[in-house]
């Protein structure tokens, strides 16, 4: 008779009004920060802490619910947003990885293409049907786990040399940034046209993660070296779990986390996971709310945990068995801006779904239309004419182009 896993202990969190934080530069550490955002709403909570937080409803007269529910259901209905299926086309290129989740496209069909974790960029040329290593037997690159792209140059994080590495669009290196030692060796995850590079600056975990339960913040470098914080990120989903070597605090499986990225102007773009919108926040400028994107609520099932186990090395199966795992998904798991400054938003799918679908964003934060793309492909970069498609395949991942159609116009919204 087979012995049933263990079931952890999973306790749930309260958050507190001190978990916003944000870097103090005078000093050198993450200070208490505001509760409020911009526009004078509370913080994003992770949904199990919500509920927590919020006060209690008051009672509604059964007559005004009923006028209410009348109310929505007559009213004007929005248009659906249209749907444009991404269909690749074209030779495709093998990369030796087991999994691509980050691009940038280096201009007409040439891509630059990173594994997660590295430890090699592969500069993809569709033209050509080439596939050059970034950096080869150099040294200058030894181990990237980022890229980006700004101002006409490719930037790729490199965590053995601690340092931020450029290069030209055909590969060539051109110099480094050392990693800001006064933020604990964080690297650059982004660059505006101005020259201030931007990273995220997470709390220290601490020994048992109870530090996760603070927000991190996206942090501003200028070129002179001054400091200042210009976003919050919501807090991670936690929880307490019990183990043999003592109580420790973990992320829950597909709760997510917010994204974001900066546009060449300095616009920071921020996809809020438990909101499931865009917003933006200008430079010295007045930060702007995306509009509720469509989302339909996906239960985390006994196949999706059976899954995610099963992902790991069998050695490591009866750890990953312990994590905890949130009840719904969120709403998206990756996200990334395209050459136009539209913001992508991979939608969780469901176990037996046969489509990934996409919410492009445009930059005022309105939805533009959704795309969708059949199989196990994923959308991991796009141009403005062009996605660039990969399929996980026996050999590596399999890379391809699709053509990016103009969505249809929706019809007028119904009375």
């Amino acid at each position: 008779m087979a012995r049933r896993a263990a079931v952890p202990k999973v306790g749930l969190i309260v958050s507190s009004h001190q978990a916003f934080k944000e870097f103090d530069a005078a000093k050198g550490e993450m200070v208490a920060g505001p509760t409020r955002d911009r526009e004078g709403d509370p913080m994003a909570q992770p949904p199990s802490r919500q509920s927590l937080d919020c006060p209690p409803m008051r009672r509604l007269h059964p007559l005004r619910v009923s006028l209410l529910l009348l109310t929505l259901a007559c009213g004007p209905k929005a248009p659906p947003a249209p749907q444009v299926a991404l269909a690749p086309a074209g030779d495709s290129l093998l990369v030796p990885f087991a999994e691509a989740t980050d691009a940038a496209w280096l201009g007409g069909a040439r891509w630059a293409v990173l594994a997660p974790g590295g430890p090699e960029i592969r500069l993809a040329d569709f033209e050509r049907k080439v596939l050059p290593t970034l950096g080869a037997g150099t040294g200058d690159l030894k181990y990237p786990l980022a890229l980006f792209l700004a101002a006409d140059t490719l930037h790729a994080t490199d965590w053995v040399n601690r340092r931020l590495t450029l290069w030209s669009l055909d590969g060539r290196f051109g110099r480094a940034v050392p990693a800001f030692d006064a933020l604990r060796g964080a690297l650059p995850r982004a660059r505006d046209e101005a020259g201030n590079f931007y990273l995220e600056l997470r709390p220290p975990a601490g020994p048992d993660g109870s530090g996760n339960r603070d927000s991190a913040s996206v942090v501003r470098v200028t070129p002179a070296g001054a400091v200042d914080t210009v976003a919050h990120l919501a807090p991670l989903d936690l929880a307490k779990v019990a183990s043999p070597s003592g109580e420790r605090f973990e992320q829950r499986v597909f709760s997510g986390t917010d994204r974001w990225g900066v546009r060449p102007d300095g616009t920071l773009w921020l996809a809020r996971v438990y909101h499931n919108r865009v917003d933006r926040a200008p430079p010295g400028g007045k930060a702007a709310k995306g509009r509720p994107l469509p989302d339909r609520v996906l239960e985390v099932t006994r196949e999706d945990r059976e899954r995610f186990v099963q992902n790991f090395p069998p050695e490591l199966r009866g750890t990953a068995e312990q994590l905890p795992f949130a009840p719904i998904k969120a709403a998206f798991t990756a996200a990334f801006a395209d050459a136009e400054g539209n913001v992508w938003l991979e939608r969780s799918r469901a176990v037996s779904d046969t489509v990934q679908s996409y919410h492009v964003v445009g930059p005022d934060g309105a939805l533009r239309y959704i795309a969708v793309l059949g199989g196990v492909r994923r959308v991991i970069a796009a141009s403005d004419r062009e996605a660039l498609v990969a399929a996980p395949v026996r050999d590596g991942v399999q890379l391809q182009l699709a053509p990016l159609a103009a969505p249809a116009p929706s019809s007028p919204a119904a009375p």
